[in-house]
């Protein structure tokens, strides 16, 4: 067995035929990676003409100490379990790693840890991929940790819908009916969802930048998404989503509802009048109150719907999400929305059109990426976890992140330079 480099097409041709596979292990990839400082090499290991095991490695020069950290985005594409491969692709990356100067490599493989349930539960006699953990350990990788928390390079824990084979009808029954209310009304209020074309990348820029703002995270700068927009989007592996609201069809479909219930109490009270309405009077005087309330909401509504115009004109945007689509699952990566307008919970919407994506389009998952394995209430980020959730689906736990250490008295040396670097930018905050 040898390991050989390979060019864009060998390694895509090999990669695509990993179940692991994910747009973090593609050309596309690394040519943004690039615009960022990194290099980029395609490696396989091989038995005469078969590969075994194949990966994308990142490697960025660290100037003070004149050598290169090593990083495979999402791990190598290979067969954990089996570890004489594993051993042999080891020992193989080491030594390549070594002749480039490289001090470790970093990997957080895509692979399921333990199986959960929708609550976070882990699922009694569900699989469990120990043994590839276990391996990793005994051939010298250094594990990060079971971290709860989003503390690591790459998410370890996430929400994840199955699609394969399903209907969107069969989707949307898993989903909380709470879930479906809010789709429902979204859909009643004028919000529909469209992708985005090049020259409105300021736009998403903007709910990014209110979003940040609001949850006090840094946001990328525009140049990022257009650097993204230009490696990915010319393979369709980035698609931006955008909700919009119309006020005009808002404003339509609450004259319609609001002229619907008058007429149903109209027609009652004189049937009542009229004797000709079979309905007990408890019933009956429930039934007008009932009406008389939401006939005071929806004239709320309107003198709200009025403001709303005035402010924002007969159409504004409300929220939108980048999604990154490869191998078998769309994946929710980034997010947000217009604080002001929140009130229309427009991340349903959006989030939903990603996933009738999945559904239309054949693939096995929607990812919404990133939640935290603490499933307390006193964790601020539960709100966070009881949103996605509400959309069915399953908690994903991945096995975590790992170096490979190549020189030990360079990586404790750049870990501490590292920690250093972060706490201090940390008290300048």
């Amino acid at each position: 067995m040898k390991l050989v480099e390979l060019n864009e097409k060998e390694f895509k041709t090999i990669a695509d035929k990993s179940p692991q596979i994910t747009f973090h292990q593609t050309s596309s990839w690394a040519e943004l990676k690039k615009t960022n400082g990194w290099k980029h090499y395609y490696v396989a290991l091989k038995d005469n003409k078969e590969s075994l095991a194949c990966a994308l490695l990142l490697a960025k020069k660290i100037p003070i100490i004149n050598k290169y950290i090593f990083y495979s985005p999402r791990g190598f594409l290979i067969d954990y379990n089996n570890k004489e491969i594993l051993k042999e692709f080891t020992k193989k990356i080491k030594k390549f790693i070594k002749e480039q100067n490289g001090i470790f490599v970093k990997i957080d493989p895509y692979v399921p840890y333990i199986e959960h349930d929708n609550n976070g539960e882990i699922v009694k006699n569900g699989f469990n991929n120990k043994e590839s953990y276990q391996n990793l350990i005994d051939l010298g990788y250094k594990h990060f940790g079971f971290n709860l928390m989003q503390d690591s390079l790459q998410p370890r824990w996430m929400h994840v819908i199955d699609t394969k084979d399903k209907t969107l009808d069969k989707v949307m029954e898993d989903m909380e009916s709470k879930t479906r209310q809010i789709l429902r009304k979204n859909e009643k209020s004028g919000i529909t969802v469209r992708e985005i074309a090049e020259d409105e990348l300021p736009l998403f820029k903007d709910i990014m930048k209110h979003t940040s703002d609001r949850r006090e995270f840094i946001d990328r700068p525009l140049s990022y998404y257009k650097n993204m927009w230009k490696c990915l989007h010319k393979e369709n592996i980035l698609k931006i989503m955008i909700a919009e609201i119309n006020f005009d069809t808002y404003k339509d479909n609450t004259n319609k509802e609001l002229e619907e219930i008058k007429k149903e109490l109209k027609e009652r009270i004189e049937k009542k009048e009229n004797s000709s309405l079979k309905m007990n009077d408890k019933k009956y005087l429930q039934k007008n109150k009932q009406d008389e309330e939401s006939i005071k909401r929806l004239e709320k509504q309107l003198d709200k719907i009025k403001v709303y115009k005035k402010t924002y004109g007969t159409k504004t945007t409300l929220g939108g999400i980048l999604f990154l689509i490869y191998g078998n699952e769309v994946l929710s990566l980034y997010g947000g929305s217009e604080a002001k307008l929140m009130e229309f919970q427009s991340a349903y919407s959006v989030h939903f059109a990603g996933i009738k994506y999945a559904v239309e389009h054949n693939y096995e998952k929607y990812n919404f990426y990133g939640i935290t394995g603490d499933f307390r209430k006193e964790n601020p980020l539960y709100g966070l976890y009881l949103f996605k959730k509400s959309f069915g689906g399953t908690v994903v736990e991945l096995i975590g992140e790992f170096d490979l250490i190549i020189n030990k008295p360079l990586y404790y040396l750049y870990k501490i330079a590292f920690s250093t670097y972060h706490k201090l930018k940390n008290i300048d905050k």
